[in-house]
Protein backbone atom coordinates (compact mmCIF):
# COMPACT_ATOMS: atom_id res chain seq x y z
CA UNK A 1 0.00 0.00 0.00
CA UNK A 2 1.70 3.71 -1.06
CA UNK A 3 2.04 5.90 1.67
CA UNK A 4 0.39 9.57 1.30
CA UNK A 5 3.29 12.03 0.61
CA UNK A 6 4.56 13.95 3.97
CA UNK A 7 2.24 17.11 5.08
CA UNK A 8 4.47 19.98 5.06
CA UNK A 9 3.52 22.26 7.97
CA UNK A 10 5.75 24.61 10.11
CA UNK A 11 6.55 20.80 12.45
CA UNK A 12 8.72 19.67 9.27
CA UNK A 13 10.43 23.05 8.70
CA UNK A 14 14.30 23.62 9.44
CA UNK A 15 15.71 26.56 9.67
CA UNK A 16 18.99 27.23 7.23
CA UNK A 17 20.26 29.89 8.97
CA UNK A 18 22.88 30.97 6.44
CA UNK A 19 20.21 31.38 3.99
CA UNK A 20 17.98 33.62 6.35
CA UNK A 21 14.74 31.45 5.95
CA UNK A 22 13.02 28.28 6.29
CA UNK A 23 13.27 25.74 3.37
CA UNK A 24 10.28 22.98 3.87
CA UNK A 25 10.40 19.56 1.76
CA UNK A 26 9.64 19.83 -1.89
CA UNK A 27 9.26 23.03 -1.96
CA UNK A 28 10.28 25.04 -4.97
CA UNK A 29 12.95 26.65 -2.93
CA UNK A 30 14.32 23.56 -1.67
CA UNK A 31 13.96 22.01 -5.23
CA UNK A 32 15.88 25.17 -6.71
CA UNK A 33 18.79 25.26 -4.16
CA UNK A 34 19.16 21.02 -4.67
CA UNK A 35 19.25 21.55 -8.66
CA UNK A 36 21.71 24.49 -8.08
CA UNK A 37 24.24 23.17 -5.79
CA UNK A 38 24.35 19.73 -5.77
CA UNK A 39 26.52 18.77 -8.36
CA UNK A 40 27.88 15.45 -7.36
CA UNK A 41 24.87 13.20 -7.15
CA UNK A 42 24.72 9.71 -6.02
CA UNK A 43 21.80 7.58 -7.51
CA UNK A 44 21.19 5.15 -5.26
CA UNK A 45 19.38 2.25 -7.65
CA UNK A 46 20.98 3.39 -10.80
CA UNK A 47 20.63 0.40 -13.15
CA UNK A 48 22.94 0.11 -16.58
CA UNK A 49 19.54 -1.37 -18.26
CA UNK A 50 18.72 1.88 -20.42
CA UNK A 51 15.12 0.97 -20.05
CA UNK A 52 14.60 1.60 -16.54
CA UNK A 53 14.09 5.08 -15.31
CA UNK A 54 16.95 5.53 -13.32
CA UNK A 55 19.22 4.47 -15.95
CA UNK A 56 16.89 7.70 -18.30
CA UNK A 57 17.53 10.12 -15.32
CA UNK A 58 20.86 9.77 -14.56
CA UNK A 59 21.78 10.15 -18.36
CA UNK A 60 19.88 13.34 -18.28
CA UNK A 61 21.89 14.40 -15.27
CA UNK A 62 24.89 13.79 -16.75
CA UNK A 63 23.85 15.43 -19.98
CA UNK A 64 23.56 18.51 -17.78
CA UNK A 65 26.80 18.35 -16.13
CA UNK A 66 26.35 16.67 -12.89
CA UNK A 67 28.45 14.08 -12.16
CA UNK A 68 26.37 10.83 -11.26
CA UNK A 69 28.01 7.92 -9.38
CA UNK A 70 26.10 4.60 -9.46
CA UNK A 71 25.39 3.01 -6.20
CA UNK A 72 23.96 -0.45 -6.98
CA UNK A 73 25.36 -3.59 -5.20
CA UNK A 74 23.65 -5.64 -8.63
CA UNK A 75 26.05 -3.31 -10.96
CA UNK A 76 29.47 -3.24 -11.62
CA UNK A 77 29.95 -0.76 -13.89
CA UNK A 78 27.11 2.28 -15.57
CA UNK A 79 27.78 4.51 -18.20
CA UNK A 80 31.64 3.01 -18.03
CA UNK A 81 32.28 4.15 -14.20
CA UNK A 82 32.61 2.22 -11.48
CA UNK A 83 29.10 1.28 -9.44
CA UNK A 84 29.82 1.17 -5.69
CA UNK A 85 27.47 -1.09 -3.18
CA UNK A 86 26.57 0.97 -0.78
CA UNK A 87 26.99 5.19 -0.19
CA UNK A 88 29.59 4.29 2.38
CA UNK A 89 31.88 2.75 -0.50
CA UNK A 90 31.70 6.16 -2.64
CA UNK A 91 35.04 7.75 -2.58
CA UNK A 92 34.58 11.09 -4.10
CA UNK A 93 32.08 14.00 -1.75
CA UNK A 94 28.31 13.24 -2.38
CA UNK A 95 26.16 16.77 -2.76
CA UNK A 96 23.20 14.74 -3.48
CA UNK A 97 21.42 11.29 -2.62
CA UNK A 98 18.68 10.48 -5.62
CA UNK A 99 17.02 7.47 -4.44
CA UNK A 100 15.50 4.93 -6.95
CA UNK A 101 14.51 1.92 -4.25
CA UNK A 102 10.74 0.60 -2.99
CA UNK A 103 9.91 2.67 -0.75
CA UNK A 104 10.47 -0.07 2.08
CA UNK A 105 13.99 0.15 1.43
CA UNK A 106 14.64 3.95 0.85
CA UNK A 107 14.99 4.23 4.91
CA UNK A 108 18.24 2.31 4.80
CA UNK A 109 19.54 4.89 1.90
CA UNK A 110 18.56 7.97 3.65
CA UNK A 111 20.08 6.98 6.92
CA UNK A 112 23.48 6.48 4.87
CA UNK A 113 23.19 9.64 3.26
CA UNK A 114 22.85 11.64 7.25
CA UNK A 115 25.35 9.85 8.17
CA UNK A 116 27.37 10.86 5.58
CA UNK A 117 26.74 14.53 6.10
CA UNK A 118 25.48 15.11 1.93
CA UNK A 119 23.18 18.32 1.61
CA UNK A 120 20.47 16.70 0.69
CA UNK A 121 18.42 13.78 -0.08
CA UNK A 122 15.45 13.12 -3.26
CA UNK A 123 13.43 10.42 -3.12
CA UNK A 124 11.80 9.56 -7.02
CA UNK A 125 8.06 9.41 -8.12
CA UNK A 126 6.21 6.83 -6.18
CA UNK A 127 8.82 6.17 -3.40
CA UNK A 128 7.78 7.59 -0.16
CA UNK A 129 9.29 7.15 3.72
CA UNK A 130 7.75 9.73 5.88
CA UNK A 131 9.65 8.94 8.36
CA UNK A 132 13.38 8.90 6.38
CA UNK A 133 12.14 12.00 5.47
CA UNK A 134 11.41 13.29 8.53
CA UNK A 135 14.76 11.88 10.13
CA UNK A 136 16.75 13.70 7.04
CA UNK A 137 14.75 16.91 7.43
CA UNK A 138 15.62 17.04 11.43
CA UNK A 139 19.19 16.21 10.43
CA UNK A 140 19.30 19.45 8.26
CA UNK A 141 19.65 17.83 4.53
CA UNK A 142 17.31 19.30 2.08
CA UNK A 143 15.02 16.74 1.33
CA UNK A 144 12.19 16.03 -1.95
CA UNK A 145 10.50 13.24 -1.82
CA UNK A 146 8.25 11.84 -4.11
CA UNK A 147 8.86 13.73 -7.19
CA UNK A 148 10.94 13.37 -10.01
CA UNK A 149 14.42 15.10 -10.30
CA UNK A 150 14.24 15.60 -14.24
CA UNK A 151 10.90 16.60 -14.46
CA UNK A 152 11.83 19.01 -11.92
CA UNK A 153 15.04 19.87 -13.53
CA UNK A 154 13.40 20.38 -17.24
CA UNK A 155 10.34 22.89 -15.76
CA UNK A 156 13.69 25.22 -13.69
CA UNK A 157 15.58 25.32 -17.22
CA UNK A 158 12.33 26.20 -18.80
CA UNK A 159 11.92 28.68 -16.76
CA UNK A 160 15.31 30.15 -16.37
CA UNK A 161 15.82 30.40 -20.66
CA UNK A 162 12.79 32.07 -20.67
CA UNK A 163 13.96 34.52 -18.19
CA UNK A 164 16.94 34.83 -20.99
CA UNK A 165 19.71 32.45 -19.30
CA UNK A 166 20.13 29.10 -18.82
CA UNK A 167 20.34 26.69 -15.58
CA UNK A 168 24.13 25.36 -17.13
CA UNK A 169 25.71 29.00 -17.43
CA UNK A 170 25.43 29.90 -13.60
Amino acid sequence: MRQAPLCVDSALRTQHFLLGYTLEINSGETIKQILDDCKTIAVVGLSSDPHRPSYGVASYMRRCGYKVIAVNPNETEVFGEKAYSSLADVPDKIDLVDIFRRSSEAGRAVDEAIALGVKAVWLQDGVIDNAAAQRAHEAGLLVVMDRCWLRDHASASRQTAGAGGSRQEQ
